[in-house]
């Protein structure tokens, strides 16, 4: 058993460690991923591709108080391994076994049962809302593909979202890789942003400006935001269409750079409202024959 992976029951465990463990960890679990979806047999691409997404999403947020939901579930094997499931992933999609996909009477983790796409953010939603109707202080995240983020159903809970200004985080995890190729207009606003060489080369500088006045008060954010946003615009050859929908909009972000996905992540609880990051991933990342080959 790997030093540091072996060491982990759940989050909680994970919290612990430092962040310069963090990689080493994702290596480990990138290995562990390897061996037992080798034997069980499973989806190994979209696991192998969310390693240290999972891994920053469960440092940074309380879970289970807070709410992680993911869109699919398909993409869950590094989560259930680290919320106390990694021993009886040997019986992974046997009767009686770990179920291949998030289950709410599997694990208290497993925040809403799927397995059909594009209902993270729905459910993320009414997660929210429910928090805040009860006085509950916890937070809500949907992460959801870019195959999966051009259904109906995504663009109708990012629109009542949006509406309602719910305090509720949207992780698009694109990795330009979904079962069947993305089309249509979606795809090519996708792949403009993260091409953007002259965005991204100032979108660090706009973020810490974000992160710098956020602790004066709501004037000065106000302020930065429409900094950001006129930024956001003059870059792009069209305006962000997230941020139509009154989404603020941060990314991309590389989803392999598992600090630097700790750091954005903590950044992003203190900004309050709706609110989406762009991580980019490649689907088999790490073993080259996933890379080259199925995107499952």
């Amino acid at each position: 058993m790997s030093q540091l992976l072996s060491t982990i029951e759940s989050p909680a465990d994970l919290r612990r460690l430092s962040r310069t463990q963090l990689k080493p960890l994702a290596d480990e679990l990138r290995e562990y991923l390897l061996q037992s979806v080798s034997k069980t047999g499973g989806h190994l691409s979209s696991n192998l591709g969310t390693v240290e997404l999972t891994i920053a999403l469960h440092y940074v947020f309380n879970t289970p108080e807070d709410r992680l939901v993911w869109d699919v579930g398909h993409q869950t094997y590094p989560h259930k391994i680290l919320t106390g499931r990694r021993e009886g992933m040997s019986s992974l999609r046997q009767l009686g076994g770990v179920s291949g996909f998030p289950r709410r009477d599997e694990s208290e983790y497993d925040t809403f049962g799927v397995g059909h796409s594009s209902t993270s953010i729905s459910a993320a939603l009414g997660m929210a809302i429910a928090a805040r109707l009860k006085g509950e202080d916890r937070h809500a995240v949907a992460i959801i593909g870019d195959g999966a983020m051009t259904a109906g159903q995504a663009f109708e809970a990012l629109n009542h979202a949006g509406g309602a200004g719910t305090d509720m985080l949207v992780v698009l995890n694109d990795n330009c890789m979904s079962i069947d190729p993305n089309v249509g207009a979606l795809k090519e606003y996708l792949t403009d942003i993260a091409t953007s060489h002259t965005y991204n080369k100032v979108k660090d500088e706009v973020w810490n400006l974000l992160g710098k006045v956020s602790k004066f008060g709501p004037n000065a954010q106000a302020i930065a935001q429409k900094v950001e946003n006129a930024v956001k615009s003059a870059l792009l050859k069209q305006s962000n269409l997230f941020e139509s929908l009154n989404f603020r909009y941060f990314g991309p972000v590389d989803g392999h750079d598992v600090e630097r996905m700790v750091k954005v992540l903590q950044d992003l609880k203190d900004i309050p409202g709706p609110k989406i990051l762009h991580t980019i991933t490649m689907k088999g990342k790490g073993y080259k024959p996933a890379e080259e080959g199925s995107p499952t």
